[in-house]
C-alpha cells in the first residue's frame, strides 16, 4: 500500500532531517528538495502561526498536496520574547547561526534572568481544512556555545533541568524533547 504524500514547505535541510526521523516512514515527505526553483515565501506576519500558516496556503497552492509548514522561535524573557519571529535572521538576513547567538549572547551579557522558551508551530492545510499544532520547550540561553550537534540556538540552549545544551544531545534524546518534536507529535495524531 502506498503511503500517503505530503508537502513539507521548508528550503532548511536540517528541519526536513528532523521533522523525517519524528515521522518515520509512515508518510512519504515531498519537499523543496522535489521542485525546481521553490520559491521562498516571505515570512511577514508578526506571529510563528501567522508565517506557518501562510508557508502552508502557499505551498499548497504551488503543490496540490497536503501542506504542511513551520516558523519556529527562540523567545528570551529578558528581551521580552526577542527574538522570536526573528530568530533566524536575528543578527541579519543572510541567517547565520553564529552571528545569530553572538547576537543574543550580546545582549544578554550581565543579565541573570536567562530563562527562554523555543516555539514551534505547525500549519497543516489541504485545501479545506486549515490547523495549527504547537510544541514548546522551557529552558534557558548559557553563556557560551556547547555541543556539536543540531542548528541554530541549540549550542547555547539548555532545556530545563539539563546540564546539556541542545547541541549535545543525540538526535533521538532531542527529538523526544524538542518543541518541534512536541509540535510534531501533535500534528500526526491530526494525521493518523
Amino acid at each position: 500500500m502506498e503511503k500517503p504524500r505530503l508537502f513539507f514547505g521548508t528550503g532548511n535541510a536540517k528541519k526536513l532531517k528532523e521533522i523525517s526521523e519524528i515521522l518515520g516512514d509512515r508518510y512519504a515527505i515531498s519537499s523543496f528538495r522535489d521542485l525546481e526553483n521553490p520559491p521562498e515565501v516571505e515570512e511577514t506576519e508578526p506571529t510563528l502561526e501567522g508565517n506557518a500558516i501562510l508557508k502552508a496556503k502557499a505551498y499548497y497552492a504551488l503543490t496540490g498536496l497536503p501542506t504542511f509548514a513551520d516558523d519556529t522561535g527562540l523567545e528570551v524573557d529578558a528581551l521580552g520574547g526577542r527574538p522570536g519571529v526573528y530568530s533566524a535572521r536575528y543578527a541579519g538576513p543572510a541567517g547565520d547561526a553564529v552571528a545569530n547567538m553572538t547576537k543574543l549572547l550580546g545582549e544578554l551579557e550581565g543579565v541573570e534572568d536567562r530563562s527562554a522558551r523555543f516555539r514551534t508551530v505547525i500549519a497543516f492545510y489541504d485545501g479545506q481544512a486549515l490547523k495549527t499544532y504547537a510544541g514548546e520547550l522551557r529552558g534557558s540561553i548559557g553563556y557560551t556555545p556547547r555541543g556539536t550537534k543540531g542548528f541554530g540556538y541549540d549550542p547555547i540552549f539548555f532545556p530545563e533541568g539539563s546540564e546539556r545544551t541542545l547541541a549535545e544531545y543525540s538526535a533521538d534524546e532531542k527529538n523526544a524533547i524538542s518543541h518541534r518534536g512536541r509540535a510534531t507529535r501533535n500534528f500526526i495524531e491530526h494525521l493518523t
